[in-house]
Order: C-alpha cells, then sequence, then structure tokens
C-alpha cells in the first residue's frame, strides 16, 4: 500500500520550484566533477542526485489538497489563534507534514496543535496534548 503525503498547492509549487534550480545548476556541477576527476578525485558527488531523488519521490507521493471554503480550520487554511495563557493573537497557516515551517508560520495539521483543530470553527476553544503539558488554544478566526 502506497501511503501518500497531504501537501497545499504552494508546498507542492516549492518542491517543483527546487527541482528546476538543481537541474538548472548541474552543468556547472558536472563541470566541477570532471575538474576533480582529471585531478585524480574519483569521488562521486551524490548530493545532488540524492537531492532531486528525494525531491521527485516527495512529488510522485503527494496528495495534494485543495481548500474548502466551509469556515473549518483545514490543510492550507489560515487560522488566528489565542492561547490561553496569553492575550496575543498568533497567526498560522495549516500545511502537510514536509511543509511544516514554524519560523514562517506554518504548522502541520499532524502536528499536536494541528490535530487539536482541524476540521473546528471559529470560537471553539481545544485542549493541545503537548509532550512538554496541555494546554488551550481558542480559534479566532478561520481563513
Amino acid at each position: 500500500m502506497v501511503y501518500f503525503q497531504k501537501m497545499t498547492p504552494e508546498g507542492y509549487k516549492q518542491i517543483e520550484d527546487e527541482i528546476a534550480r538543481l537541474k538548472k545548476g548541474r552543468p556547472r556541477r558536472i563541470k566541477i566533477l570532471q575538474a576533480a576527476r582529471a585531478l585524480g578525485d574519483l569521488s562521486e558527488n551524490t548530493k545532488y542526485t540524492e537531492a532531486k531523488r528525494y525531491l521527485g519521490k516527495q512529488l510522485k507521493y503527494t496528495e495534494i489538497v485543495e481548500t474548502k471554503d466551509d469556515g473549518k480550520v483545514d490543510l492550507g487554511k489560515t487560522v488566528v489563534l489565542k492561547f490561553d495563557d496569553d492575550e496575543d493573537t498568533e497567526e498560522y497557516k495549516i500545511v502537510g507534514r514536509m511543509e511544516a515551517d514554524l519560523a514562517d508560520g506554518k504548522i502541520s495539521f499532524g502536528s499536536p496543535l494541528g490535530q487539536a483543530i482541524m476540521k473546528k470553527e471559529a470560537g471553539t476553544t481545544s485542549t493541545v496534548g503537548a509532550p512538554a503539558g496541555e494546554y488551550k488554544v481558542t480559534i479566532v478566526e478561520v481563513k
């Protein structure tokens, strides 16, 4: 059985762009490798090949999920959250596991926070079971 990773269309496009960037840089890498071989260095430079294969597999085994305008938290949507211990709100985009980047405001639907708020509407308070302990979060807005 093949397991497909869920991903937003934007995440899929980012991987396609990275593969294109790698392919564009390939001729330069080949020249460097040929020069190294001419000097007797026969070690292989496999970083390019490994990166391309890895990214290619990500694309092959990805299910692109389109967002629905149903008012519920789901993959590809942006949510505004208020944590129970703070008066400030924070905004996050819900993305697939491979796209998650907290520094960029992207959380995975499979993370403890993502699981706690998935398929819920604005105004709902959920308990998040995190490794450091439980906490509550309220969904202020779903965009």
